[in-house]
């Protein structure tokens, strides 16, 4: 018989360290869709229910930071009805779970570039954050219209109009100063990645801040994603020798 929720959660109680910051892409709602001869907005519904599981075991193992990747920039570029669906959906996620949300202590940051979202999607994702502002058991990172490519674009222009300006010496330009324009600057960097669906690849999520981070890859399809499968990722994790580059003696 497989381990249940809490046996599992026990056991990464009691290996300890937990990751401060978990970042999942979630991966695998079109294959679930297709699988059951659906449309792929199926699946896309389907994966909110993974949404809620990942984020209440994320409260009850003690991460503190849970990153999630919802829709990149290059999205966008899928067709018009399913680009429309996602917006609904998040219109309906943020609308249905902000209370639930506040009453866990989650503090909802929504990072990407907003401009390109609906009126409606862009007034619901301000008066999540809104709400959600004082919580701090847990920030959830719901990175939407994102890509890290253009993320550290950005940045390095911030840089650089500063520099123009006189404000600030090329030469005294640093990791950490770039790190502190990016939009997670006042998260720390993922401890933990987690991808759904088995693909082996990033897709442009965080390609600065995942420098050092553990990968894990699953087959598991997101909208089958459940706690147990998130507490199994951080017990593995908690098994890994993280070195950062260096060796011990």
């Amino acid at each position: 018989m497989r381990p249940g929720p809490d046996e599992v959660l026990a056991n990464v109680r009691r290996n300890g360290h937990v990751p401060k910051h978990v970042a999942v892409i979630m991966d695998g709602n079109g294959r679930w869709a297709r699988g059951r001869h659906m449309p792929r907005v199926f699946g896309h519904r389907s994966g909110m229910t993974a949404v809620r599981e990942v984020i209440e075991g994320s409260v009850e193992a003690g991460v503190e930071f849970l990153s999630l990747f919802a829709f990149s920039r290059e999205n966008w570029e899928r067709p018009a009805t399913e680009v429309a669906a996602l917006m609904d959906l998040l219109v309906e996620y943020v609308g249905r779970e902000a209370e639930e949300l506040t009453a866990k202590g989650v503090q909802v940051r929504v990072l990407g570039d907003l401009s390109r979202l609906t009126p409606r999607a862009m007034a619901a994702v301000a008066d999540v954050m809104q709400k959600t502002a004082s919580n701090q058991r847990l920030v959830l990172n719901l990175f939407i219209s994102y890509g890290a490519r253009d993320e550290i674009v950005r940045a390095a222009r911030a840089l650089a109009r500063e520099a123009a300006a006189g404000t600030l010496d090329p030469e005294a330009i640093s990791e950490e100063m770039l790190s502190a324009r990016l939009y997670t600057a006042d998260c720390p960097d993922p401890d933990l990645l987690i991808r759904t669906s088995g693909e082996q690849r990033i897709s442009n999520f965080l390609l600065w801040q995942l420098a050092y981070s553990e990968l894990y890859i699953t087959t598991v399809l997101w909208p089958d994603f459940t706690r147990t499968e998130l507490f199994k990722a951080i017990d593995e994790f908690q098994r890994r020798d993280r070195r950062y580059g260096r060796v011990t003696a």
